[in-house]
Parts: structure tokens; C-alpha cells; sequence
């Protein structure tokens, strides 16, 4: 599937964030962020930006990391314009 799944699995993975903690801070079903996180269903563009600021409460250096990897090539890009 999508890159913000493996965006997401490298980010809470690394930074030891739960995937209930996740969910909790979003007030999403832990079910869905399971889904997300094993690349059974990709989140929709509002919702990356959701995982993102969820992220930015719980560990901003994690939420940056997600950006980053979520953003990748685009953000290299962009830095060469």
C-alpha cells in the first residue's frame, strides 16, 4: 500500500509510541490505526495531516520524522528549486 503505513510503522516503532496511544490522542479506534500501520488500508490526505499534529502532541521530533519520511522525494525536490 501507501507510504504514510510505512511512514507511520517506522515513526512509532522508533520513537516506542504505541499504536493505542496513537489512536487515543486522535480519537480514532486503535482498529484503524492497526490497519494503518500494517498497510491494510491507506489514511486519506486530512488524515495524514491528523496523524501528523496527533504526533506533534505526543513527540514533535516524531511528528517531524513522519513528515519527512511521509514527504520524502517531494521535500528533496523542493530543496533543489
Amino acid at each position: 500500500m501507501g507510504k504514510a503505513g510505512q511512514a507511520l510503522k517506522q515513526v512509532l516503532e522508533t520513537y516506542g509510541i504505541s499504536q493505542n496511544k496513537l489512536a487515543v490522542v486522535m480519537g480514532t479506534p486503535r482498529s484503524i490505526v492497526f490497519k494503518w500501520f500494517h498497510e491494510q488500508r491507506d489514511p486519506t490526505a486530512e488524515t495524514v495531516v491528523d496523524i501528523a499534529k496527533a504526533l506533534q502532541s505526543i513527540n514533535p521530533t516524531a511528528a517531524a520524522e513522519f513528515v519527512r519520511l511521509y514527504l520524502g522525494e517531494f521535500m528533496e525536490d523542493q530543496d533543489q528549486i
